[in-house]
């Protein structure tokens, strides 16, 4: 899921009612497991490479060239990344092409709540965040994109200001909290886990596909 671009279609489009996420590919398995646990058999689901993530400045050419290729087919699209690190430009983006997108900064803001998130920003400016996907995908995402499997060294230079990981958890999964535990000690940080569900992602999809 991480280098490809996922297109999970039911009933042939141009239906009134029917309605297109496009998404982060590292949302993926949340957005379809929401889907399958409401029965929203009227949301398709287009996601794009969650990569673009290592160059934010792609993920508004991206999302743009999505929603114009799905114009007139969709009776409403929806953008399901919040900022990502764009300065404000995917929304200036959606705004111009009419649709909406999901709100905050980033999803780990949104996973854990929006405003829970802020009200916890400025005592926990040290911390270094994983979801349940980049938990999954923290050599691809992290370790190996840091140079740190080449460069173990770099570890302290990059983290030395960080005190703990905090792993915002979707599952309960004790395979994915030991995962988590092993990514804390790779980078000598203390580890703390909460169990944070969907968020305020779960909320948003509900009014969307309502």
């Amino acid at each position: 899921m991480d280098d490809l671009t996922l297109s999970e279609t039911g009933l042939a489009p141009n239906q009134t009612g029917r309605i297109l996420l496009v998404a982060c590919g590292a949302l993926a398995h949340e957005i379809l497991a929401l889907k399958a646990a409401n029965g929203w058999e009227h949301i398709d689901l287009q996601c794009l490479p969650a990569k673009l993530h290592l160059w934010p400045e792609r993920i508004i050419p991206a999302v743009e060239a999505a929603v114009i290729a799905a114009q007139g087919r969709y009776e409403t699209i929806f953008v399901v990344y919040a900022d990502c690190g764009t300065g404000g430009l995917l929304k200036a983006a959606c705004d111009r092409l009419g649709v909406g997108m999901v709100e905050g900064p980033h999803c780990y803001a949104f996973f854990e709540g929006n405003a829970a998130f802020a009200a916890r920003a400025e005592t926990e400016f040290d911390a270094f965040y994983l979801t349940d996907f980049l938990v999954r995908q923290f050599d691809a995402f992290v370790w190996k994109p840091m140079g740190l499997d080449r460069h173990p060294e770099l570890r302290d230079m990059y983290f030395g200001n960080y005190r703990k990981l905090v792993y915002l958890a979707q599952l309960d999964d004790p395979a994915l909290d030991a995962k988590a535990q092993d990514c804390a000690a790779r980078l000598g940080l203390a580890y703390e886990r909460r169990l944070t569900g969907y968020g305020d992602l779960a909320r948003t999809l509900a009014r969307v596909a309502s």
